[in-house]
């Protein structure tokens, strides 16, 4: 078993542990392997133990990933069912190169963005699942639809929830939940109320449009995932506990 495989397995049983903890099925989350800035050769020893989703910061480095391992994979590629995210931020001169090349990009936080790639996917005649990126911390260096404090500020809530039912009504997109990245906290419960303000607005939103299926809440990564699934997390997004330190 090699060191990637072993994280791997161990990263699986916190999960199940926090899972049991919170009343959950261990099959309620998704565990998202960031692979970035990590070879191909990683990802396909995390693919031997059985992991399929795996994320990626940069439209370009996942694109070339995903060429690598199908190289390394061989004819074994179309079997392994692989999802790649796109997890980081992307940026709208990059919609033509992510649309319809991601099982889900987490990252879309404007409605600006939303119609250029809407657009973009219009014209391979594809529809791009998507999560949208909320900064509920209020963290200038996060990204996201700007909802610190939404909780206290009807005006704000509305204004979102208009934007996402436009974005909702775009033909090749398709919303299918909310993702955030919390602040650095020195103890993982001290990021339990961004992730519960999370939580929060998604059933906001539900309540406001009945129609629309948010199912996913992206949050969690290696420092605080466990927090993140006690308040509802579906997917998480761990790099460092699985492939190591980046340098």
């Amino acid at each position: 078993m090699s060191d990637v495989q072993r994280a791997l397995a161990q990263v699986r049983e916190r999960i199940a542990e926090a899972c049991l903890r919170a009343g959950r099925p261990p099959e309620s989350v998704t565990l998202v392997a960031v692979s970035k800035t990590f070879p191909a050769e990683a990802i396909v020893e995390a693919i031997a133990a059985g992991q399929r989703d795996f994320g990626e910061n940069r439209v370009e480095e996942a694109l070339e990933k995903m060429a690598h391992v199908e190289a390394l994979l061989g004819s074994e590629a179309s079997e392994a069912g692989l999802r790649w995210h796109l997890v980081g931020h992307l940026q709208s001169r990059k919609a033509r190169d992510a649309a319809g090349r991601f099982h889900l990009i987490h990252s879309l936080d404007s409605l600006k963005l939303a119609g250029k790639l809407n657009a973009r996917c219009a014209a391979q005649g594809v529809v791009q699942p998507v999560l949208l990126e909320c900064n509920v911390s209020g963290e200038a260096s996060k990204n996201g639809f700007p909802l610190h404090g939404w909780e206290r500020d009807p005006a704000c809530l509305d204004a979102f929830a208009s934007q996402v039912a436009q974005i909702a009504a775009l033909p090749n997109l398709r919303v299918c939940g909310l993702m955030t990245m919390a602040p650095i906290v020195e103890r993982p419960d001290e990021a339990r109320p961004v992730f519960a303000s999370l939580r929060a607005l998604r059933d906001a939103l539900c309540a406001r449009l009945p129609d629309l299926s948010l199912d996913h809440l992206s949050m969690g990564m290696t420092d605080d995932f466990e927090a993140a699934i006690a308040e509802g997390a579906t997917m998480v997004r761990i790099g460092r506990a699985i492939f190591g330190a980046r340098g």
